[in-house]
């Protein structure tokens, strides 16, 4: 079964964070803590285990301060199954639209692929070995006729029929195949081929889920063609080698390991919560009775069985981690008992001058670094200097102030807007070896226009 990993301890769940997202400490510890609870929980007497529920966890603050990245960072640092759905784009049962319980569904799908990936990789030698011979056969099919006569013979140096040079012939191919020498070699291969075309159905009242599941359980019960590509040896390679993994893992232990990854591990961020409680624009734009959406929410969070292709599952121990801006609304405005299941609260700071410029070159995943590798594949090198670096940060921060408050996601906006010609001229005028170098002025006169103008946004669809 699978196994949450015992060897990071809250502190080193907050350093990994450290390393994407800036700030938000409260947040980091908080999710950190939820996190090691998990392995905790695993690891207590079975009589008390399944009383220990996950402490949900809302987190509030305007868009672009780290709540999507905090929570999809944790669920990789678990190596969880994590999904993430908008809480805005559910409907209250008998409504045309997605139901509630696809979030769960989507959870086991995305268990499914992990462990299916995992246990491909442990198949992978195997699989390769069938391959490579298969390749074989379809480069120099094998002659009828016993084999071994050959080895018995393998200190002769003429083969004695065809069987013997066949055989000569096919070790010395294999050769040439386990060293990637014919891989631009064309070679025809029998490919399974799924039965294409959907499967229409007349009448209302179905889901997206519930069409998908039709379609697939059609499409099982056609029977599998195969058909004929020319490809070369390399693409042969990989297609080959995901069939042929794929018949030698156990879909039952794999449908089994994935609901017990997404019950004892899963993670459900549900985004936008503020826009279904009922709060100061209620009267606003489309509304699906929004406490409505709230208690068709409940019960999942609560924890109750959700029927999937792949079994029942039970969301008693899945971690929701609900976020929302609540700029018209607040938690209050929820109602009572979802408030109860979501017991921690935590609220992110608005991003200041200094945290834009630490974002600008901290993380793993810096903008900076993102830009400098992309114009580095055109064999030109960008660097940012200190104070250009300053400016961009106090020009982010001071649009963000005057007009909306986007968060970090406005440095996307100032450093397109600034860099626009520099990746447009790449390569045609600025050709390779070139060096650019961005400095204090460079921002100024390239970004000169983006302040001036921030007061016409307003009317800028």
């Amino acid at each position: 079964m699978s196994e949450i990993n015992k060897d990071l301890t809250p502190r080193q769940i907050v350093a990994e964070l450290d390393k994407y997202i800036i700030g938000q400490n409260d947040a980091k510890r908080n999710v950190a803590i939820a996190l090691r609870n998990r392995w905790r929980r695993m690891n207590v007497k079975e009589e008390i285990q399944g009383e220990i529920v996950p402490n949900n966890i809302l987190l509030i603050g305007s868009t672009g301060v780290g709540k999507t990245e905090i929570a999809r960072r944790l669920a990789k640092i678990a190596d969880a199954p994590f999904t993430k759905v908008e809480a805005s784009k559910f409907t209250e049962v008998g409504y045309v639209g997605r139901d509630v319980e696809s979030m769960v569904r989507d959870l086991v799908e995305q268990a499914v692929n992990m462990v299916k990936i995992s246990k491909k990789e442990e198949v992978k030698e195997k699989a390769a070995e069938v391959v490579e011979g298969l390749i074989l056969d379809a480069l120099i099919p094998p002659l009828k006729g016993s084999p071994n006569s050959y080895a018995t013979k393998i200190g002769s140096d003429e083969p004695e029929n065809e069987v013997e040079l066949n055989e000569q012939t096919r070790a010395r191919f294999r050769e040439k195949i386990r060293n990637g020498e014919l891989d631009d070699r064309k070679i025809e291969i029998d490919v399974t081929s799924n039965p294409s075309g959907g499967v229409g159905m007349v009448g209302g009242g179905m889901d997206e889920a519930s069409m998908i599941n039709i379609q697939e359980m059609i499409g099982n019960m056609m029977p599998k063609k195969k058909k004929k590509r020319k490809v070369t040896i390399s693409e042969a390679r990989k297609i080959l080698l995901e069939e042929e993994a794929a018949k030698m893992i156990d879909m039952d232990e794999v449908k089994e390991e994935a609901i017990f990854k997404a019950e004892n591990t899963g993670i459900i961020f549900i985004d936008e919560v503020d826009k279904i409680a009922k709060g100061g624009d209620s009267g606003k734009g489309p509304d699906v009775s929004r406490e409505g959406v709230q208690r068709d929410l409940l019960p999942i969070v609560e924890g109750s069985a959700v029927n999937t292709k792949y079994g029942i599952i039970n969301t008693d121990h899945i971690l929701f981690v609900a976020a929302g801006a609540f700029h018209f609304s607040k938690p209050s405005d929820l109602i009572p008992e979802l408030q109860g299941r979501f017991p921690i609260r935590v609220e992110l700071d608005n991003l200041t001058k200094a945290d834009f410029l630490r974002i600008l070159t901290e993380p793993k995943n810096a903008l900076t670094k993102q830009y400098e590798a992309l114009v580095a594949s055109e064999e030109v090198k960008l660097t940012f200097q200190d104070d250009a670096l300053e400016e961009i940060a106090e020009m982010a921060f001071h649009i963000n102030e005057e007009v909306e408050n986007i968060g970090a996601r406005r440095l996307h906006t100032v450093m397109s807007k600034l860099l626009n010609e520099i990746l447009f001229d790449i390569p045609d005028t600025i050709g390779p070896n070139a060096q650019i170098v961005i400095d204090k002025k460079t921002v100024q006169e390239k970004l000169e226009g983006l302040v001036k103008d921030k007061d016409l946004s307003r009317y800028i669809l």
